[in-house]
């Protein structure tokens, strides 16, 4: 990763430009099947054969993590659940953990949203009372219990430590020229963003003008200050969705879930969906406009 003057955003070519960005050994920050997982940039890390990279559920981890885990690129994941939702479970995550071949840290939602929101505001740590409680706070030496400083009467709060990213990593329905990208009302990726060292992002389509400047626009933009990199990749989420532009897939991921349960089955599906040249195989239905 090469280091750029400050509010210089790169516009890169494809999916697998943004892979080459992300070194093995990274610490990467991905969101939920739900939202705006940048699926093209996971299949473009299988192909480049990436390994040992450290994945951060932004609360959760599914299909994306499923893909890495099971092509051997992850050697760690810190995440409050790893599933692939109304698919069931995820089988190669499942195999590797149960197996020890992979580190799981179990974490919470409000730990991991706490510790990104430490790092976003430039602190080492964010207090927090929900988890006070939970079995978990005795397995991580990372979380710390103290007593509430202003307080004079007993009064415990929970210490989530600071997590920065390397990289945070999504899609977009759109950016613009100028390096904004527009997030909607899927804050936790700006919190994501505000957070990680490096951003990259993909995009359904590339807009001109600056979208700060447009009053409709503006209040769900991430502003290209926290945008390392971008790339158009037009329905880069598939086989999960982008809202009001595509659905998530149900067919094709029950289709996985149930081709993944074996080695052999797992194997089959990278052949087909993975290994080819992008989109040159997949059952994803024709592009809409973005």
């Amino acid at each position: 990763m090469q280091d750029l003057p400050a509010n210089a955003t790169q516009f890169l070519a494809d999916a697998e430009a943004i892979a080459a960005q992300i070194p093995d050994g990274a610490f990467l920050a991905l969101p939920p099947d739900y939202s705006l997982v940048a699926m093209e940039v996971v299949r473009a890390l299988v192909r480049r054969r990436a390994r040992e990279l450290r994945l951060l559920g932004v609360p959760v981890l599914g299909f994306c993590a499923e893909l890495l885990i099971g092509a051997g690129c992850v050697a760690e994941v810190e995440t409050s659940a790893l599933s692939l939702g109304e698919a069931g479970l995820a089988p190669r995550f499942t195999e590797a953990a149960q197996s020890g071949a992979l580190r799981v840290t179990n974490s919470t939602c409000p730990m991991v949203h706490g510790g990104l929101q430490a790092s976003e505001k430039g602190v080492p740590f964010m207090p927090l009372r929900g988890v006070i409680g939970s079995d978990l706070v005795a397995q991580r030496a990372d979380w710390r219990t103290i007593q509430n400083p202003l307080s004079e009467a007993p009064d415990p709060i929970l210490l989530a430590s600071a997590i920065q990213p390397d990289v945070a990593l999504f899609h977009a329905r759109w950016a613009d020229r100028t390096g904004n990208v527009w997030i909607g009302r899927r804050r936790e990726l700006a919190t994501i963003a505000h957070a990680a060292q490096r951003t990259y992002v993909t995009c359904e389509a590339l807009r001109d003008g600056d979208m700060l400047a447009d009053e409709l626009l503006a209040p769900g933009v991430l502003s290209s200050v926290y945008v390392t990199g971008i790339a158009r990749a037009v329905r880069g989420a598939w086989p999960l969705g982008v809202a009001d532009l595509y659905p998530i897939d149900d067919a094709h991921l029950l289709q996985y879930a149930l081709a993944a349960r074996s080695r052999e089955g797992f194997a089959r599906y990278l052949e087909e969906y993975v290994w080819p040249a992008p989109r040159a195989k997949s059952s994803s239905p024709a592009a809409s406009p973005a």
